[in-house]
C-alpha cells in the first residue's frame, strides 16, 4: 500500500509540476508573441497611416509642333542632259565625272574636220552664186536700157529679170547653208548649257556620237540649289486646303520644312515648299510637292534620297507623357488627383504623336492633377502624396511622327 501510494503520490506531484512548466512556457510564448506583433505594428504605421510620393503634374495648354516624315527623293534644280547635235566621233572629253563646270564651259570636242570642209564649200557656194547674181543683175540693166530703145523685146527684159530672181534665190540658199554649216562647226564643241556638276561620262575618245545615242553624253546639275519631291495623301491635301482656305494661301503660309539625310543626320539647312501640283496621282492617291533647299556646301547631289520633316503646329492643346496614361479595352486612361487619391479618368488622344508625348482632345481640361509615374502598379483610390511641386505639362520636343 506504502508503496503504491508513495508510488501515487509521486506520480501525481510528477504531473502537478509538468502542468505548471508547460502553464508557464505557454505564457511566455504569448507574451513573446505579443511584443513581437507589437514591434511590428510599431514599425509599420507610418507607412500604413501615410501617404505614397508620386510624381504629378498639373495640366495646362501649350502650343506644339510635331512634324511629321515624307519619303522625299531629291533633284538638282537643273538635271541637263547632253546630247551632241552632230554626228561624229570624240575627239576630246574636256572634263572629269564629278567636276564642277560653269556655263559655256567646254566638255567634249567632236572631229571638226569634215565640217570645217564643209564649211568651206558653203562659203565657196556662197562665193558663186554672189557672182552669179552680179551677173544676172549686169544682163537685166541691159536689157532693160535696150527695151527702152525699142532694141529688145518685153519678153528679152522679163527672162533677163527672172534669171536675176533665181541668182539671188540661189545666193540666199548658199547663205543659209552656210550658216548651217558654221552651225554645224560649233555644235563639235560641246559646251555646258548652266552651271552644274558632270555627272557619268559613258563615252570616251573615239566612240562615235549622234544625236540619236541611247544615253547621253553626261548630265549636268545645277545644284547651287536642290528640289526635294515629296507626296501627301489626298486626306492631309484637304487638311491642308481647309486650314488654309486654298493652295494659294498654304504655300504663302507653311512653314519651313527640314530634310533628314539617308544617314539619318539632319541636313543643317531649311528648306520652303515652293509648289503642290495640282493633280493627284491616282495610282497612289498622293499629290506632290516640291521643296526648295540651299546647297551651298554641295552636300547634297541629285538623285539621292531623304525624309522630309513638315511641321504641324497645334495651338492650344493639352499634352500628357506618355507613361502617365495607361490602356484598358483599348482606351487609354490617367490618373487624375482628387481629393488626395488618384481616380482614373478616360481620355482621347490625337494621333499625332511625337513619340514621347500625346496630345489630349477630351478627357482633361487645365488645372487637373494628374499622376506622371508608377500608374501601371497603381489602382483607384490609392492615396496619392506629390512629390515636390507639381510640373506643369509642357510643349514636347520637335520629334518626327511617321509618315500618314
Amino acid at each position: 500500500m506504502t508503496k503504491s501510494f508513495l508510488t501515487g503520490k509521486y506520480f501525481f506531484k510528477v504531473i502537478i509540476i509538468n502542468q505548471k512548466t508547460m502553464k508557464q512556457k505557454l505564457i511566455q510564448a504569448v507574451l513573446f508573441g505579443s511584443c513581437m506583433a507589437f514591434a511590428v505594428s510599431c514599425g509599420q504605421a507610418p507607412t500604413a497611416r501615410g501617404e505614397a510620393e508620386y510624381s504629378v503634374m498639373t495640366i495646362s495648354t501649350s502650343d506644339v509642333t510635331i512634324p511629321s516624315t515624307h519619303s522625299a527623293t531629291i533633284r538638282g534644280r537643273q538635271d541637263i542632259a547632253i546630247y551632241p547635235q552632230v554626228s561624229g566621233t570624240i575627239s576630246k572629253v574636256c572634263v572629269k565625272e564629278g567636276e564642277v563646270v560653269r556655263q559655256g564651259q567646254l566638255l567634249f570636242i567632236i572631229d571638226q574636220v569634215p565640217y570645217k570642209a564643209a564649211l568651206q564649200t558653203a562659203k565657196a557656194n556662197v562665193a558663186a552664186a554672189e557672182a552669179s547674181v552680179a551677173t544676172a543683175q549686169l544682163t537685166y540693166d541691159s536689157k532693160k536700157e535696150l527695151f527702152a530703145k525699142n532694141v529688145v523685146s518685153q519678153f528679152d527684159l522679163q527672162t533677163s529679170q527672172n534669171n536675176l530672181l533665181t541668182a539671188k534665190s540661189q545666193l540666199a540658199q548658199a547663205e543659209a547653208q552656210l550658216v548651217n554649216a558654221a552651225n554645224n562647226l560649233s555644235y563639235t564643241e560641246v559646251k555646258s548649257p548652266s552651271n552644274g556638276v558632270v555627272g557619268v561620262l559613258p563615252y570616251r575618245v573615239g566612240a562615235l556620237v549622234s544625236a540619236s545615242i541611247p544615253q547621253p553624253l553626261t548630265t549636268v546639275s545645277d545644284n547651287s540649289d536642290m528640289y526635294v519631291y515629296f507626296s501627301l495623301t489626298e486626306n492631309q491635301l484637304l487638311d491642308l486646303t481647309r486650314e488654309y482656305g486654298s493652295m494659294d494661301k498654304a504655300l504663302a503660309a507653311l512653314p519651313n520644312v527640314q530634310l533628314v539625310l539617308n544617314d539619318g543626320s539632319l541636313y543643317s539647312q531649311e528648306g520652303r515648299i515652293e509648289s503642290i501640283s495640282g493633280v493627284i496621282d491616282t495610282s497612289t492617291g498622293s499629290v506632290q510637292l516640291r521643296a526648295v533647299f540651299p546647297n551651298p556646301g554641295r552636300l547634297l547631289h541629285s538623285g539621292s534620297s531623304g525624309n522630309v520633316l513638315l511641321p504641324h503646329i497645334y495651338k492650344n492643346v493639352v499634352t500628357v507623357p506618355q507613361v502617365a496614361t495607361f490602356e484598358l479595352q483599348d482606351k487609354k486612361f490617367v490618373y487624375k488627383v482628387e481629393n488626395g487619391v488618384a481616380t482614373s479618368q478616360n481620355i482621347t488622344v490625337s494621333p499625332q504623336s511625337d513619340g514621347k508625348n500625346f496630345i489630349v482632345t477630351a478627357g482633361l481640361t487645365p488645372g487637373e492633377v494628374i499622376v506622371t509615374e508608377g500608374v501601371g502598379l497603381m489602382r483607384e483610390g490609392t492615396p496619392i502624396k506629390p512629390k515636390g511641386a507639381a510640373t506643369t505639362a509642357t510643349a514636347p520636343a520637335e520629334q518626327p511622327t511617321k509618315e500618314q
